[in-house]
């Protein structure tokens, strides 16, 4: 089973991203992924890419979900990743 590249990207002093790092942390635990987080704070490729969008999910590099995270959504991706 290959291990897919997760990435939540937020900013600092964020209510949504505080969610979602709970939502990708219960999943990816579950699924045994690994992940990482990016701030768009300092980083101004980020910044202008998803500043209107954060936090942002991407899966191998494709973004997957924004704002709200859904955890069914998140899952589902992941585990076609972990398939492909």
């Amino acid at each position: 089973m290959r291990v897919p590249e997760l990435l939540l990207i937020t900013k600092r002093d964020c209510h949504l991203c505080e969610a979602a790092r709970r939502t990708v942390g219960e999943v990816a635990g579950r699924l045994d992924v690994p992940w990482r987080e990016r701030l768009i704070d300092d980083d101004d490729a980020l910044r202008s890419r998803f500043s209107d969008e954060v936090p942002v999910v991407l899966i191998d590099g494709v973004q997957r979900d924004f704002w709200t995270i859904d955890a069914v959504r998140l899952e589902r991706k992941l585990r076609e990743a972990q398939q492909a």
